[in-house]
């Protein structure tokens, strides 16, 4: 509503500009305009009006650019409002209103941008990596479940995955008394330097706030935004590290089933079909317990090595779950659709985020915009 409404704004913006040039031209009586405008005065008044159009369309396309053209009209329409004052001086206001626009279009521009230029890096790095096939000789080490949950994965003969790209929608809170938050997120992950790229936009009380979570070297950091300007929210530091390795290998494990033929995991044991995981990167090692059904699907991973922020505002380890359902197939592969995150506190287990997989592609060679 909060963009279809500022649409609005612009356009009729956009209209009163046009009074000017009608006047001087003198296609019409515009009574609205008591001072006298003079041809290159109403071809400036044009000017203003195409400008704040552009912008408008701009902004209803989604442009990432569309604020820097909006400071450009916002220049044009205030000077004419000064030189023609007495009759325009209430545009003023509506130009503040779109400069403040502009300011938070220019920071969601800035803020994504940081995302954006470590996924290109990303890619950068994956191309000088050789192209190669997975086969059936790939998965003879694995356990018999984690290998028929690859086969069932429909990875067996495709490329092994260097890096993949994913797009969730779903919804979100800090806790239960909190109200959701839904979202839309991309990420991206590399698998030969451990990176993980999330990017997500959520809506909190009407209000768009952003998120950057970026895991890269052993070390992660997670900023969030209000207006992708003011932060809400940042964490950094060991506890952030140890937890975004747990979730570099979930994502390995419930998105890049390829992936699990990795020499940084070690099988500890399998038995029935539950099947216990050691994975080590840049000197940190997490456990995590991994659930199949008899389809050989992976229904659940569990692991005590993540930290959340406890009531107390301490770091904490506490058991993640992420029960995965849903089955089918998405962009060539066999995946679920739908997950749920859950943190066992000790009054009990407190679903935190729903997750629906919306596409993924693997091997990307250029960032997706």
């Amino acid at each position: 509503m909060m963009r279809i409404a500022f649409f609005i704004l612009l356009i009729v913006h956009a209209l009163i500009h046009l009074l000017g040039f009608i006047k001087a031209f003198g296609l019409t009586v515009a009574k609205e305009l008591t001072l006298p405008v003079s041809k290159t005065f109403g071809v400036l008044w044009l000017t203003g009006f195409l400008s704040f159009v552009i912008v408008a369309v701009m902004f209803a396309l989604r442009s990432n650019y569309w604020w820097l053209f909006g400071l450009i009209a916002i220049f044009i329409s205030q000077v004419l409002i000064i030189i023609f004052w007495k009759d325009a001086k209430y545009g003023t206001m509506v130009n503040v209103i779109v400069l403040i626009a502009a300011i938070i279009g220019y920071s969601t521009w800035n803020f994504k941008s940081k995302f954006e230029d470590e996924v290109s890096k990303g890619i950068l790095q994956t191309a000088t990596i050789p192209d190669s096939l997975l086969t059936d000789a790939d998965l003879q080490n694995l356990p018999s479940q984690v290998k028929k949950y690859v086969q069932y994965n429909g990875a067996v003969g495709k490329p092994k995955v260097k890096n993949f790209e994913v797009e969730f929608t779903g919804k979100l809170r800090k806790n239960e008394h909190s109200g959701w938050m839904p979202f839309s997120s991309v990420q991206y992950n590399f698998l030969e330097t451990s990176t993980r790229l999330f990017f997500l936009n959520a809506t909190m009380k009407q209000f768009p706030v952003a998120g950057f979570h970026c895991f890269k070297d052993g070390n992660a950091f997670m900023d969030i935004r209000l207006f992708s300007l003011l932060k809400v929210q940042y964490q950094s530091g060991k506890e952030m590290g140890i937890s975004e390795t747990v979730t570099f290998f979930n994502d390995m494990c419930c998105m890049a089933p390829a992936t699990l033929i990795d020499k940084r995991i070690k099988w500890l044991n399998d038995d029935n079909n539950k099947v216990k995981a050691e994975f080590t990167n840049n000197g940190i090692t997490i456990t995590a317990d991994l659930y199949f059904n008899d389809k050989g699907e992976l229904v659940n991973f569990i692991s005590d090595d993540r930290y959340a922020v406890t009531e107390d505002n301490q770091m904490k380890k506490l058991r993640w779950s992420t029960p995965l359902k849903d089955y089918k197939e998405i962009d060539g592969h066999r995946l679920a659709g739908y997950a749920e995150v859950i943190y066992t506190y000790p009054e009990g287990d407190l679903t935190y985020g729903i997750f629906s997989l919306t596409h993924i592609e693997y091997n990307c060679k250029e960032l997706k915009r």
